[in-house]
């Protein structure tokens, strides 16, 4: 190659870059957004992190010029974070397929903590003639409302999401000899969505959606379905999917839908086709609706969990 083409590809390279460079708000450098002044005291913008100040005076003398701009990319952010795919369901620890989201198709053991599916449970008991001894502690199970309560709340002691949840029901719904504490669930449930389980904050979402023991808010019901969507719980994404719906704001709407019909979510699923239907959504949407639905169903599925659908609803897994 001569010289004077190595010299033209270069400055065509330096060209291409500088024409893709993306220029933003967000500086490298320690530099004032509002005097400009280097270094100092930096104050960065804890909303959006992409503004520096040398000091306080400066952040709040900037706040009404930037708030726009500020809002703006906290919405951005906040996008990209909810409408990220969730994280996948942990695994059954006996056959290793993941554990279906539906209730129903997985059982959770208060003596130690573990959770097996449907089909993993039903073959234990039928191993056992039905006793139900928990296969890994060999425990049996509860005789009582008041044992089995007992040792749910050993596992609360240990910080135990799924037991501190599962407490929170029973203290909901008033159930297994307790009274009924709507106060006591709401605070079982956020300690429970500050440890991970992504259910917990579905429920409180309910409770504001319903006025459950706390003032009805939808503002704060619609944050909670949120805090549970990312978190991978479907029926929250649903419920958020069907309030963009009715606020016609149709994208957003197929996002929810389409990502919690990655989950089998047979609602979600019916209600693309119903948005495909009207027009506001593609035949594309609606088939990777479809194909989304199959995949999950292809993913949990197994001969044994078949066999333990077969034995009736407590079972059912999809």
């Amino acid at each position: 190659m001569s010289t004077d083409t190595a010299k033209k590809e270069y400055i065509t390279s330096c060209t291409h870059d500088i024409n893709n460079l993306h220029i933003s708000d967000e500086i490298d450098v320690d530099v004032c957004a509002n005097c400009g002044k280097e270094g100092g005291n930096i104050n960065i913008c804890n909303k959006c992190m992409m503004v520096k100040y040398c000091n306080a005076a400066c952040k709040k003398k900037h706040r009404t010029k930037h708030k726009k701009k500020c809002e703006r990319r906290v919405a951005e952010l906040h996008d990209i974070k909810l409408f990220k795919q969730p994280p996948k369901k942990e695994d059954c620890p006996i056959c290793f397929l993941p554990l279906p989201w539906l209730g129903m198709g997985s059982k959770y053991y208060s003596c130690c903590g573990k959770v097996l599916c449907s089909g993993c449970t039903h073959a234990m008991e039928m191993s056992d003639n039905g006793v139900g001894l928990c296969p890994f502690c060999r425990c049996t199970p509860p005789e009582s409302d008041k044992e089995n309560i007992k040792r749910l709340k050993k596992r609360v002691e240990v910080g135990d999401a799924h037991a501190i949840f599962n407490l929170g029901v029973f203290y909901s719904n008033g159930e297994y000899g307790l009274t009924r504490d709507r106060t006591k669930a709401l605070e079982l449930w956020h300690r429970a969505g500050e440890l991970g389980y992504a259910g917990a904050y579905f429920n409180i979402g309910i409770a504001y959606d319903d006025g459950r023991g706390v003032e009805r808010d939808e503002k704060k019901a619609n944050h909670y379905y949120e805090q549970a969507a990312i978190g991978g719980y479907v029926k929250a994404r649903y419920n958020l999917g069907c309030s963009e719906y009715e606020k016609s704001n149709w994208d957003r709407a197929i996002k929810h839908l389409l990502i919690s019909a990655g989950g089998r979510h047979n609602n979600s699923v019916k209600g693309i086709q119903l948005l495909y239907k009207a027009g506001h959504a593609t035949k594309e949407d609606y088939a990777k609706a479809l194909r989304a639905c199959q995949k999950y169903l292809d993913e949990i599925r197994s001969e044994q969990r078949d066999i333990a659908a077969a034995f009736g609803d407590r079972y059912k897994y999809y």
